[in-house]
């Protein structure tokens, strides 16, 4: 959703003109967001889901789904759970974006819990309703009440998600290490700063299609300014201190949204623990000492795959929607002046704005080394 919010914030500062909505439920906001402070975490799903239920702009025939994948959820293990981890999703995903890491830690023995941002699983002009308080006060909130139930607790965050876990990190003597997935310290923007005064004059950075059940495909300017607040939050943390406990970072090295370089710089230099570990998707970095990064190219021409995507890392080839034969493709991809083929099988996949001569690249959406990430994953909250 956001890679493309370089050029569309510049684009926008200079025009003297602003993105006018469709007249659709999508582009008009809820009346309130709902609550995230309820006693228990079972209380605060039940009544999510209805709140879900009673706001979102459906956008297609399979109502059921569109709340599954939208809605917080919990996964047990079979035993009692000595171990938690809270996850949380990126500006304009869903907690549903977890399912698949949080069904294999569940399997290891985690209590997994996975909690839906203030603004989010209903319609993209819900993204104008929250502040950054409120994304900071529902981790808070949450971290709290996973904590009283485990020994052992961990944070976990996606893109934007992975920034608000840190900045928490920091201040939360209870967390014990963190799973960061693309997380976005560090725009591959000059322009973010300007999110804020934008949000001010315009409602709306990109109006899309919203054909994704998963996925806000629009955004709103409140949304951009939130990411903004988040970047300030954990670059301003991790400028001043270092996160002594352990960490993992994945990081694809042409994530059209981030600095991949300055990501693993912080990474060599912030994150000390020896048991950490950064995943990095693409070539060896050069002058690269660190034993504790490894290496998985991303050019995989056999499964027509010329990189790794901003999102792609969370997914597991079998997933149902975004997985190799899944029903969901995102073809909107970028490439200006290309038609995609009519046969699936023709296609290939990479980052955003991937481009090549004979090739239309849809969004690469699962990650061929899905298995290889859950072996790091536990390495890293084993060691």
């Amino acid at each position: 959703m956001i890679c493309r919010l370089s050029a569309l914030l510049l684009t926008l500062f200079l025009l003297t003109s602003c993105a006018v909505p469709p007249d659709s439920p999508s582009f008009q906001p809820s009346e309130n967001l709902p609550r995230f402070d309820q006693e228990s975490f079972d209380h605060y799903v039940s009544e999510t889901r209805t709140w879900i239920a009673d706001n979102r702009a459906f956008i297609s025939e399979n109502r059921d789904l569109e709340i599954e994948l939208n809605m917080p959820f919990e996964i047990r293990p079979d035993q009692p759970a000595k171990r938690g981890i809270l996850l949380v999703h990126g500006l304009g995903a869903s907690p549903w974006y977890f399912i698949d890491i949080a069904t294999a830690m569940a399997n290891d023995g985690w209590l997994v819990r996975s909690i839906l941002l203030p603004g989010h699983g209903t319609r993209p002009a819900d993204l104008m309703l929250p502040d950054n308080d409120d994304w900071e006060k529902i981790i808070a909130h949450h971290a709290k009440l996973l904590a009283a139930e485990v020994d052992e607790l961990w944070l976990g965050g996606f893109s934007t998600g992975g920034n608000l876990v840190t900045s928490h990190a920091f201040s939360d003597d209870n967390v014990d290490g963190l799973l960061l997935f693309s997380p976005g310290f560090y725009p591959d923007t000059r322009y973010l700063f300007l999110a804020p005064a934008i949000a001010y004059l315009w409602d709306w950075l990109d109006i899309d299609d919203e054909d994704n059940i998963a996925t806000y495909r629009s955004l709103s300017a409140r949304g951009a300014s939130l990411y903004y607040r988040s970047v300030s939050a954990v670059q301003k943390n991790l400028n001043t201190t270092r996160f002594d406990k352990p960490v993992l970072i994945t990081m694809s090295q042409h994530d059209s949204v981030l600095d991949p370089n300055a990501t693993l710089n912080a990474f060599q230099n912030r994150f000390p623990n020896l048991q950490s570990r950064f995943v990095w998707y693409g070539d060896t970095p050069q002058h690269l000492d660190d034993p504790r990064v490894t290496t998985f190219t991303s050019y995989l021409p056999d499964q027509r795959i010329s990189n790794f995507s901003h999102m792609n890392v969370l997914f597991a080839p079998e997933n149902t929607y975004y997985g190799a034969e899944g029903s969901y493709i995102m073809l909107e991809n970028g490439q200006n002046g290309l038609s995609p083929p009519d046969d699936r099988d023709t296609l290939w996949f990479g980052a955003w704005g991937q481009s090549e001569a004979e090739k239309y690249h849809a969004r690469l959406t699962w990650n061929p080394y899905f298995l290889e990430l859950l072996a790091h994953i536990r390495a890293v909250t084993d060691g």
